[in-house]
């Protein structure tokens, strides 16, 4: 897994499917509270005046020239949940992401949330 630092520098550049199918581009990383981490990318997507932020896993990601690609396809990706450009993930909105993905979710020992936006 790449380092939470270096993966922000790829902001702006493009998500792309395994088969290099492009799913939009990269708004935001999203690490592990537990292990601060880099868990899930958010992704703009849509078209022109109507975009919104969608939430892929980084786990297995790779990093290209110009890309980071997802080991999700295109549509699974965009059906994802999501939340408005300039939204913020809520806490309760959390499990539906990682159930989309067929992936556990428990919060902290405390109750504390998974995901925080870097």
């Amino acid at each position: 897994m790449f380092e939470a630092e270096s993966i922000n520098l790829w902001r702006d550049h493009d998500v792309v499917d395994p088969q290099g199918g492009k799913i939009g581009s990269l708004e935001s990383i999203y690490v592990d509270t537990a292990t601060d981490q880099p868990s899930f990318a958010g992704v703009k997507v849509g078209i022109i005046g109507r975009h919104r932020i969608v939430f892929v896993p980084l786990t297995g990601a790779v990093v290209g020239p110009d890309y980071v690609k997802v080991r999700f396809d295109k549509d699974t990706v965009k059906n994802a949940p999501g939340i408005e450009t300039d939204g913020e993930l809520l806490a309760d909105a959390e499990p539906a992401i990682f159930a989309h993905y067929d992936l556990a979710y428990s919060t902290g020992a405390s109750g504390e949330r998974r995901l925080a936006r870097r």
